[in-house]
């Protein structure tokens, strides 16, 4: 097999950057990006905060944080006041060095997670041309997932760190929660990684830049060259696990106040630990966001058509704009299921993870690779077309069989359950219920003979026999 066909072209664009413009910056360039991104998600966190609080409340017809500055713009910056300043009480049973390390092992994956990120072009620092990204791999997507692998080891230690039974099962939730969920938000990275052709952030945004053109009656319409278009079942399946993989509603269960009071959190007091934790959970939410855009919302470049017909909105400091426009609508979506959706219950949780995601995922990657195996030897796109038409319909028929069949189960266990009670109203004894007897004594009044007999005895003397 020809494994050039399997690499990435090099971009057309010379302010796109790829694998081998990294490696390249100066030692002070490099900590300026850092500093930045660091700077960044710590305002972001505390940006996201507020907006979340304002988004729900008119959500829910309210107008939320209006007191502290303009718009209730330092209310976030009061709360991180009030919890870095308050004191920190540390319960007597718990592991101490566990129990201090867990938020620390919690957030920084994060932030590491997220120096791989591209967003934007090649622009000129202090004289130096250099990516806007800190850094990138051969492997940069498989770095982002080894990260969030490593973040669940923070709420593990911190349930276990407590010592409490409650924050212990927080933490063996997330712990179940993130193997299920993870495994399929990777798979649902190998349709991208097979159409891309790499690993790497940048060149998987570089190969979104061109867009496709769709021929209908002998008319060319041009359409956006996003995966979340070309692979949309990889992409919705990515949504529903962006949302397992950090705790958030409607899978929220690691956190679940109703049973588990706080969760993972529950021994943590509302002072700088219980604050490193929020910023954790923040600051994962950016980095699944940021992630969604890279693979599947064309990284940093402009919407379509605004690429079309406005070609510099891609070079200097635009793209930085595009980035955080589409980071917004993302967090607004995360705000928007915690205000619409309940919690599931935990096994609809794991059921979803391991009976639907996972093997439709599994399904989809064997007709993306077989689909892409015959565009790279050149056959027929009709001939394409036809074959992935029937592996859907196939595949739609045997779902819909399996899923009348499990109807069917439903309907006759609901009719059984049925049978039952109407047999139980009819004879309680039937079901081996604990019914107790109704033909005692005081049903059919024989307690007033026996209130008559105790005082008969009671007015005989006391000598006589």
């Amino acid at each position: 097999m020809n494994t050039s066909l399997l690499l990435a072209a090099p971009a057309a664009d010379p302010n796109m950057p790829g694998l081998a413009d990294f490696g390249k910056d100066p030692v002070g360039i490099m900590i300026l990006k850092g500093a930045v991104i660091f700077v960044v998600l710590m305002l972001g966190v505390l940006f996201g905060v507020w907006f979340e609080r304002k988004l729900i409340s008119r959500m829910q017809n309210r107008y939320g944080p209006n007191r502290a500055g303009k718009f209730g713009l330092l209310q976030s910056v009061a709360d991180g006041l009030k919890m870095g300043l308050k004191e920190d009480l540390m319960p007597r049973t718990v592991d101490k060095v566990i129990y201090f390390i867990a938020p620390v092992v919690l957030a920084t994956p994060a932030f590491i997670a997220f120096s791989v990120i591209p967003m934007g072009p090649k622009v000129s620092i202090f004289g130096t041309v250099t990516p806007l990204q800190l850094t990138d791999l051969p492997v940069a997507v498989l770095l982002v997932l080894a990260m969030a692998s490593i973040g669940v080891y923070g709420i593990v230690l911190a349930g276990w760190g407590s010592r409490s039974p409650y924050a212990m099962l927080g933490g063996l939730r997330a712990s179940a929660q993130v193997v299920s969920y993870e495994i399929a938000m990777g798979l649902s990275f190998v349709g991208v990684f097979l159409y891309a052709g790499t690993l790497s952030t940048s060149e998987i945004v570089a190969a979104q830049a061109e867009g496709n053109t769709v021929t209908l009656g002998g008319l060319s319409i041009p359409m956006p060259s996003w995966y979340m278009i070309l692979l949309i079942p990889s992409f919705l399946i990515y949504i529903v696990t962006m949302l397992g993989e950090t705790n958030r509603v409607p899978f929220d269960l690691p956190e679940g106040e109703g049973e588990l009071v706080g969760g993972f959190q529950t021994e943590y007091s509302n002072s700088l630990k219980f604050a490193v934790i929020m910023l954790a959970e923040y600051v994962n939410v950016f980095v699944v966001s940021a992630v969604s855009i890279t693979l599947f919302m064309g990284g940093w470049r402009a919407p379509f058509p605004i690429s079309t017909f406005w070609p510099e909105a891609n070079t200097g400091w635009w793209p930085l704009l595009w980035f955080f426009l589409k980071m917004v609508l993302l967090f607004a979506f995360f705000i928007w299921c915690r205000a619409s959706l309940p919690r599931v219950r935990y096994d609809q949780l794991m059921a979803l993870g391991w009976k639907i995601l996972i093997p439709i995922n599994l399904g989809w990657i064997m007709l993306v690779a077989t689909v892409r195996a015959m565009q790279l030897q050149g056959t027929d796109r009709t001939v394409v077309m036809i074959i992935a038409s029937v592996v859907v319909v196939g595949g739609f028929a045997i779902w819909l069989r399996f899923d009348n069949v499990l109807q069917k189960r439903k309907e006759a266990r609901a009719a059984q359950v049925e049978a039952e009670y109407r047999q139980l109203q009819e004879d309680p004894h039937a079901g081996g219920f604990p019914v107790p007897p109704l033909d005692l004594p005081h049903y059919h009044g024989a307690a007033a003979a026996l209130e008559t007999r105790a005082d008969k005895t009671a007015e005989v003397p006391s000598g006589s026999n």
